[in-house]
This record gives structure tokens, C-alpha cells and sequence, in this order.
């Protein structure tokens, strides 16, 4: 998100939506840790965890912006973004429950969550 772009700006898309973004030239920005996307991800995801899992519990990447920067341009558009930001309603697990991930059991491919049964 640049200065000007403030956070009611920021589009969110269902996963229908998001899949047309990323078949048209967007890139998918994956801020899962790196155990849960390497369980399961996007096709040609990019991963850049925005939380590290560790003994005291999640705790912020702190050079999240930085490894952005350093692998997509200021002016892509991304699905979970940086400065053109859409925002894909449900995360990865409602990917996999629109049945986007492949022939695996959804089960297998989703990660724990909190917000989503």
C-alpha cells in the first residue's frame, strides 16, 4: 500500500475474482508462515510469511517489507499486496474450498485457522 492508498481502498475479492487477477497477469502474494505454504499454495505463489511461529506464539516478520521489495516491483498488482492491494475474502482456505488447489482432500491442503472451521 503506498502513502496515498488508505485501507478502505483496499479491494476485496472473492476467489473467483481473485482466480481471474492472477490467470490475467497478477501475482499472489502468500503471507502464510513457510510450513503452512509449503503444505500447500497458489500455483507460482510467492512467499513472504508475514508472522513467524515461534515457543511465545506468532510474532511479526520484521523484514516483511523488505523481502516484499526485494522480489516484486512497487507497480505489480498483487492478490495480498503492496501497492495495488486486493485483498482475497476468505485467505487460502476458501481457494481450496473452491476446489482451485488440485485433487487433494481439502483437508489436507488447508491450514489451521481460527476464523474459518
Amino acid at each position: 500500500m503506498d502513502a496515498t492508498q488508505r485501507p478502505q481502498d483496499v479491494i476485496t475479492v472473492d476467489v473467483h475474482a481473485a482466480k481471474g487477477l492472477i490467470a490475467s497477469g497478477h501475482r499472489y502474494l502468500d503471507v502464510r508462515t513457510a510450513e503452512e505454504f509449503n503444505k500447500s499454495h497458489v500455483d507460482n505463489a510467492l512467499n513472504v510469511p508475514f508472522m513467524f511461529k515461534t515457543d511465545e506464539g506468532r510474532v511479526k516478520n520484521p523484514e516483511f517489507l523488505s523481502k516484499v521489495a526485494s522480489i516484486c516491483n512497487k507497480d505489480d498488482y498483487l492478490v495480498v499486496g503492496f501497492e495495488h492491494v486486493t485483498n482475497m475474502e476468505g485467505g487460502y482456505s476458501a481457494w481450496v474450498d473452491s476446489g482451485f488447489a488440485g485433487d487433494k482432500p481439502a483437508d489436507e491442503l488447508k491450514t489451521f485457522c481460527k476464523f474459518r472451521p
